[in-house]
């Protein structure tokens, strides 16, 4: 049976799906989509009747990363694209664990360090 990696990505009401072989591969596409929606990250405030979301507060984008198993994957985990346009990674599912990163390192470097 080969590995397989799947990626989810939601951004608003999309969900994008692709299927990877190889971790490297899945890593690389899911770094190269995580820089394009901070890019596209909308950095207004959410002003609701009961409470004010600033940018850095909202999730506009979920990039999850479960594998190498089909039906119960060992790893799950995955970046955050915040309103401001800030990303951070974490690990989980239920629980989100962040990832924090080094000094000098990014959140896409941390999260292939925890993956490694």
């Amino acid at each position: 049976m080969r590995a397989r990696w799947k990626l989810t990505v939601r951004f608003g009401p999309r969900v994008e799906r692709a299927t990877f072989a190889a971790l490297p591969d899945a890593l690389a596409r899911l770094e190269e989509r995580a820089h394009e929606l901070a890019g596209e990250a909308p950095g207004r405030v959410l002003d609701t009747k009961i409470k004010r979301f600033e940018p850095e507060e909202q999730v506009v984008a979920r990039l999850e990363l479960a594998g190498p198993e089909r039906l119960v994957p060992s790893v799950r985990a995955g970046l955050d694209v915040h309103g401001d346009g800030s990303v951070v990674a974490y690990r989980g599912r239920v629980r989100r664990e962040l990832i924090s990163p080094a000094k000098g390192e990014t959140p896409y470097t941390a999260l292939r360090r925890a993956l490694a």
